[in-house]
């Protein structure tokens, strides 16, 4: 029996693993005005666009406290536009309670998250946590 070249690269690509979004992973955001931080795990959710959600709060001292957002979505709908940059998303800013129109640039171990209304962005770093 032969194995013609389409099989075999057929075959091929089935066993090479999807190379995950360098945006994928943990990270730490910056704390907040009353020194409270999160860590938000980033994927790719629906459309291959990136998500994250709330998976753990922490107060000033670095030690986990309850939050009602854990579980909720941070960060929905990024499209990636290549160089580590992405746009058309959503930011949610737990500590003010409101959705942002955001964009996010992966600079080595950390995450520009801008949240922009009516033209005016603020960006948030995040770094690296896993």
């Amino acid at each position: 029996m032969r194995i013609t070249l389409a099989t075999l690269a057929a075959l091929t690509l089935m066993a090479t693993p999807t190379l995950a979004d360098p945006s994928h992973g943990l990270w730490k955001t910056k704390p907040d005005d009353n020194g409270n931080f999160g860590h938000v795990q980033m994927q790719t959710c629906s459309n291959g666009r990136i998500c994250g959600g709330l998976v753990a709060a922490f107060g000033p001292n670095g030690q986990p406290i309850p939050s009602d957002n854990i579980g909720r979505a941070i960060v929905w709908d990024m499209v990636p536009k290549g160089d580590g940059s992405y746009g058309d998303g959503k930011v949610y800013a737990p500590d003010r309670g409101k959705t942002y129109s955001a964009k996010m640039e992966l600079r080595g171990n950390s995450l520009g998250v801008s949240g922009c209304v009516m033209g005016i962005c603020r960006e948030s770093v995040w770094t690296r946590a896993r």
